[in-house]
């Protein structure tokens, strides 16, 4: 893979942090684009957002440093150097992130649901170039596999799956369902907040199911941290859409219920009259030979 894009004498140029400088510049730039077809101010929302970013990476990296304990104990150093002990935790990046835009809604007394909607596309946004980053540079690897869509890395042994690529396309696909379920809402076709889980939904399924097809793992105790927290937030997610959309669902079950009963007696009707037809058919034959 190319970890190093550029090598300059005096600069090198990391792919995945190039990678990163594109997702925060697309995701600021689209999140703007949000932002003013709304009545919030862009200056606050900004404010919020860089606030965000630090809470979120201040967070994913604790998260990190915790369930690697055993190698950073308590040393301070090692949890600020990063280029010299790497990792973050996305989920906790993205707990830290929501937490300040929570905290901000409520300073602001504004809606947490309805401020949130707007953010979740270009969080999507963010994940796909991260995503793509690390299957560029090579800093995420899939598990081995013998599949003819696999990656041989130099260095390393056996054949490995796309999986970060995998993730990165996913990612931009909720883009945009994200981007539509937020018109929709605008257009008052869903309740504030549906984007929310959405992305709970999308994200928990995402790290839930690709879980398996990853080289490392974040583990709590003897289990995948990443496979256990996808899991739960998928979970969540799926309960709620049954929950919201329940009406739906009953009146489409109650439909195709309907359907079945229906062409089910005319199956049983045309049966009834044909041998009704058969049997008078029989016995008019039955009189005529008597006769």
């Amino acid at each position: 893979m190319l970890p190093v894009f550029l090598n300059l004498k005096f600069i090198k140029i990391y792919t995945q942090g190039l990678f990163l400088v594109l997702a925060f510049f697309w995701s600021s730039y689209f999140l703007w684009k949000l932002i003013r077809l709304t009545s919030y101010k862009e200056e606050d929302i900004f404010d919020n957002l860089f606030t965000s970013i630090f809470s979120g990476l201040f967070f994913g990296r604790l998260v990190f440093v915790i369930l690697n304990f055993s190698k950073f104990g308590f040393d301070p150093i090692k949890f600020i150097l990063v280029n010299g002990y790497p990792g973050f935790s996305i989920v906790g990046c993205l707990a830290g992130f929501m937490l300040v835009i929570y905290l901000f809604s409520k300073k602001q007394r504004e809606s947490f649901s309805e401020i949130i909607d707007y953010f979740i596309p270009p969080i999507f946004l963010s994940l796909g170039f991260g995503k793509l980053g690390s299957f560029f540079s090579g800093s995420e690897l899939g598990s081995k596999t013998k599949s003819i869509i696999s990656l041989k890395y130099p260095g390393l042994n056996g054949n490995y799956h796309l999986t970060a690529f995998y993730e990165s396309l996913l990612f931009f696909i909720g883009f945009y369902l994200a981007y539509r379920i937020l018109m929709a809402i605008r257009k008052e076709q869903g309740a504030k907040g549906l984007n929310l889980y959405f992305f709970i939904v999308w994200f928990g399924g995402i790290y839930f199911w690709f879980d398996k097809m990853k080289h490392n793992h974040l583990y709590f105790q003897s289990w995948s941290f990443n496979w256990i927290t996808g899991l739960l937030l998928h979970l969540t997610g799926v309960l709620y859409f049954l929950y919201y959309f329940r009406r739906q669902i009953f009146t489409n079950i109650k439909n195709i219920n309907n359907f079945i009963k229906k062409h089910v007696k005319k199956i049983i009707s045309k049966i009834r009259q044909s041998t009704k037809i058969r049997s008078e058919q029989g016995k008019a034959k039955d009189s005529s030979s008597n006769s």
